[in-house]
């Protein structure tokens, strides 16, 4: 699934509000390395260490 590239343009890292670049259908912060999943077309833009509780919270492994 691809990302619309219109909403591309103005998605930005909620880390450095940098410009995300779309790589395999992950988006990514090239400054950071940061790399944001992207479900059926809708970029999860949640930051690292916000991935890391929420996972732990489900009950899954954090990477």
């Amino acid at each position: 699934m691809s990302i619309d590239p219109e909403l591309l343009k103005i998605l930005a890292c909620p880390v450095d509000k940098g410009p995300l670049e779309l790589v395999d259908d992950t988006l990514v912060n090239p400054r950071l390395g940061h790399r944001y999943e992207v479900r059926a077309g809708v970029p999860i833009l949640l930051r690292p260490d916000h991935v890391d509780a929420a996972e732990a919270r489900a009950g899954r492994a954090v990477r």
